[in-house]
């Protein structure tokens, strides 16, 4: 079965990177989510006026993947105890946030969070949002498949 899920966790380039050749991932595409303006821009959304988080969207097989796997990758490819920023990025578009698609992915994010803070993982509380999804708006061309076109890469 083909679902989908989103998930905020910093600059979207290298967010979206490792997620991108994971087997079972159909697709992958960034954008901004979570705020209340109209279509934004990456301009708008770096004006910290917008509310959107910088966001990955995975598509992917559930029968080659689970969204388990999923959250497994994201919370290794940041860190989630971070409000706000990512490294040297900062503002509310870097935050951490796990845009849920339905009642089971809200369920799984939340047991999964149980389980990284019961096993203690990180020095300090784990910031990351767990909310309904909202309107994804696709970013401009020029910042899809960034690291594949341009180079480089986030360390992760």
């Amino acid at each position: 079965m083909i679902e989908v899920a989103t998930f905020a966790a910093g600059c979207f380039w290298g967010v979206e990177e490792v997620f991108l050749d994971l087997p079972g991932v159909e697709a992958t595409r960034v954008g901004y989510c979570g705020g209340h303006s109209y279509n934004p821009t990456y301009k708008d959304v770096c004006g910290s006026d917008t509310g959107h988080a910088e966001a990955v969207e995975v598509t992917f097989d559930t029968d080659k993947i689970s969204y388990a796997d999923l959250l497994d990758v994201f919370w290794k490819c940041h860190d989630p105890t971070q409000v706000n920023r990512q490294g040297p990025d900062f503002g509310e578009q870097y935050r951490s946030a796990i845009f849920y698609h339905t009642e089971s992915q809200y369920e799984a994010a939340r047991a999964s969070v149980a389980d990284l803070e019961n096993r203690h993982l990180f020095r300090r509380p784990i910031a990351t949002q767990i909310v309904p999804t909202a309107q994804f708006w696709e970013a401009e061309a020029y910042h899809q498949k960034y690291h594949q076109k341009n180079g480089g890469g986030c360390g992760f």
